[in-house]
């Protein structure tokens, strides 16, 4: 089967640069818009020109130009959008219902994967204030999405590794102490960790696979299903050194969040429901859903245990 042509948005971005990656290695032709707006970021200059010399095909388009983004989609026939839902750096999810439109009045597109990749936001109705706006919008992109008729795959990849396991699954840190953690409750809380470049594999895998149709797509490697304990245990193991180690309760954590500002508290809410909840793990997939490492066993993804190696 022939492979199909891809435009990706946000191909500059901390997971769409890895699309846009993973996207070439698997061949598929690619194509990655470049918005007018980038002023002088040179180093978002140097990333396109980079991938322009790996094979991409860059094309000029704008969210404030529905012309540019008609013809920027007519040249495809898949559109992947990783355009930022992280309050702390930008939150542009709504942005995405230009992209609807466009895609609606081309015509032409056989499958639409919006900017998720984290949590699905179809099991978090009862997310609190304010941490649910990213859920509420990514919700309102859908509906869109599927009043539009316009095909779709929806990729719930839970928790970038980078992320949570730099920090030992703690807020505000991305390097693994090597003195300290604090615990959020007992720390037996199971959450899903998934390697930022293996979910760009997995994702791409999807757009020609016929099964992940109108599906959403978990991905859930078995290996990475631990509790914060789990992977602090895996650190202390790679160091040679037990950590000291405090506790924090779901009631002093959600007070702690009081006074912060409005993007800390949005995150922090997504660490409650993943570390206190166990959002991730509480649910058996549906009949409407697919999971990414039963789809794809070829993959061999990377390990809770290999991706902590690169902190020692």
């Amino acid at each position: 089967m022939e492979k199909s042509k891809v435009l990706i948005v946000g191909g500059t971005g901390y997971l769409g640069k890895r699309l846009v990656k993973a996207c070439l290695t698997q061949g598929h032709e690619t194509y990655v818009l470049q918005r007018p707006d980038i002023g002088v970021d040179i180093e978002r200059v140097q990333l396109l020109l980079s991938f322009k010399e790996q094979g991409a095909k860059l094309v000029k388009g704008s969210f404030n130009d529905h012309q540019s983004l008609v013809n920027a989609v007519k040249l495809v026939d898949v559109v992947i959008c990783a355009t930022s839902g992280v309050h702390i750096r930008s939150h542009q999810i709504l942005l995405q219902l230009k992209l609807v439109d466009a895609i609606k009045e081309a015509g032409n597109v056989k499958r639409f994967l919006p900017s998720e990749f984290g949590t699905d936001p179809a099991r978090m109705e009862h997310a609190l204030e304010p941490g649910r706006v990213t859920f509420d919008d990514k919700m309102v992109v859908r509906k869109a999405i599927q009043e539009a008729n316009i095909p779709f795959t929806y990729i719930s990849a839970n928790c970038f590794a980078g992320y949570f396991l730099g920090g030992l699954c703690q807020p505000g840190s991305i390097i693994p102490s090597k003195e300290s953690v604090v615990l959020f409750g007992d720390g037996d809380i199971k959450a899903i960790y998934v390697d930022e470049d293996d979910i760009a594999m997995y994702t791409i895998k999807t757009i020609d696979d016929p099964r992940t149709l109108n599906k959403t797509v978990y991905i859930t490697p078995p290996k990475n299903i631990l509790s914060q304990r789990e992977v602090v245990q895996i650190w202390e193991k790679l160091i040679g050194k037990e950590l000291e180690k405090s506790s924090i309760s779901a009631e002093q954590f959600l007070s702690s969040l009081e006074g912060q500002a409005y993007a800390e508290q949005v995150g922090l809410i997504h660490y409650y429901h993943v570390c206190f909840e166990g959002c991730l793990t509480n649910f058996e997939i549906g009949e409407e859903e697919v999971e990414a490492c039963e789809l794809y066993p070829e993959i061999k993804y990377t390990t809770v245990h290999d991706y902590m190696k690169r902190y020692v």
